[in-house]
């Protein structure tokens, strides 16, 4: 939804609501797919450092 040319912030929320009204609901994810598959991965972490 393309809402850069509606200057006034209560009218683009109006239109984007809408919009997700209006929108077809989003498919579950499947049970098969772990829920962090799409987050980097690491190879080897060192003790006491951060992991990203």
């Amino acid at each position: 939804m393309n809402t850069k040319n509606v200057a006034d912030k209560l009218e683009r929320k109006k239109a984007k609501r809408a919009a997700r009204k209006k929108a077809a609901p989003k498919a579950k994810r499947a049970a098969s797919v772990a829920r962090g598959s799409m987050k980097k991965k690491i190879r080897h972490q060192a003790q006491g450092q951060r992991k990203r």
